[in-house]
């Protein structure tokens, strides 16, 4: 395994060895979602970069950037096993950053208008901005993403088209622990019973799948929100069903279209997000 701090050096590294670059982008606290990526990567590369930088800019909460889990030790711990051709690429902020810490603009259209971008004020800007910055440091060939972050792998996809960024988008499917819970880095601020109450966003989501054609959106959203706020601990801050083309939440059913729900729910503190295709 290699890590590197500088852009300069690991695009030496990789030049010289004139292979296929895998990156995954991600802001440490590995768990086993983000291995599912290293081995889907190595499927298809020379060497993996896995990235690890906790973005500021994609924060609209100070506190929540402040207390965003983090251990690197532990990180590289889980990395060892893989691969000598594996490649920890931990920028400083001036290597994302050169020119100060301030996102760049973007306009996304209404990819970034509704769900993640309503509720979170600038954080697809500023994770444009980081994504942007790391195409620009490792030169990949392709580059991995989770399903559990839709929304982002949309606005990473049209950031590529209006870019001509010449790296290859590969989304993977969402992992879950055994009760369903998708796996985060948020879900180490959960306790065991948190645990087992989250649980009960997929179960929900797959019961919306059910039923989808037997009730209308509002009546769907009604019947989410029920479910999961039975538990004090549990908040549904959004239920939407969206195209996956638009990510324009409807109000009333289309016929053949694709289309996903997409919620956030606060197990008490932590926020967590998940999504359901619905075909």
């Amino acid at each position: 395994m290699l890590v590197f701090k500088t852009s300069l050096k690991l695009k030496k590294f990789l030049n010289s060895k004139g292979v296929s670059v895998g990156l995954i982008p991600t802001m440490g606290a590995l768990h086993t979602g983000h291995l599912s990526l290293v081995e889907r990567a190595f499927e298809e590369n020379d060497y993996v970069v896995i990235s690890i930088y906790i973005n500021p800019t994609q924060f609209n909460n100070l506190s929540d950037f402040k207390n965003y889990p983090q251990n690197q030790k532990k990180d590289i711990s889980l990395l060892k096993p893989f691969s000598k051709k594996i490649i920890v690429y931990i920028p400083e902020n001036i290597e994302i950053y050169p020119n100060g810490i301030k996102s760049n603009s973007y306009d996304f259209g209404s990819l970034d208008q509704h769900m993640e971008g309503k509720f979170r004020d600038n954080h697809f800007n500023g994770v444009a901005t980081v994504v942007e910055a790391l195409f620009k440091n490792t030169t990949p060939n392709k580059a991995y993403f989770g399903e559990k972050d839709f929304q982002q792998f949309k606005i990473i996809k049209s950031l590529v088209e209006q870019k001509r960024i010449n790296t290859k988008l590969i989304l993977c499917p969402i992992v879950r622990e055994k009760n369903g819970l998708a796996l985060s880095s948020r879900n180490k601020h959960l306790n065991s019973s948190q645990k087992k109450l989250a649980s009960s966003i997929h179960f929900t989501l797959k019961k919306i799948k059910r039923i989808y054609d037997q009730y209308d959106v509002n009546e769907l959203e009604k019947i989410f929100i029920d479910r999961i706020e039975v538990s004090k601990q549990l908040k549904v801050e959004y239920f939407c069903i969206a195209s996956e083309n638009d990510l324009i939440p409807i109000k009333n059913k289309v016929n053949n279209k694709n289309f996903r729900v997409f919620v956030a729910v606060y197990v008490g503190q932590t926020r967590l997000i998940d999504n359901i295709k619905l075909y």
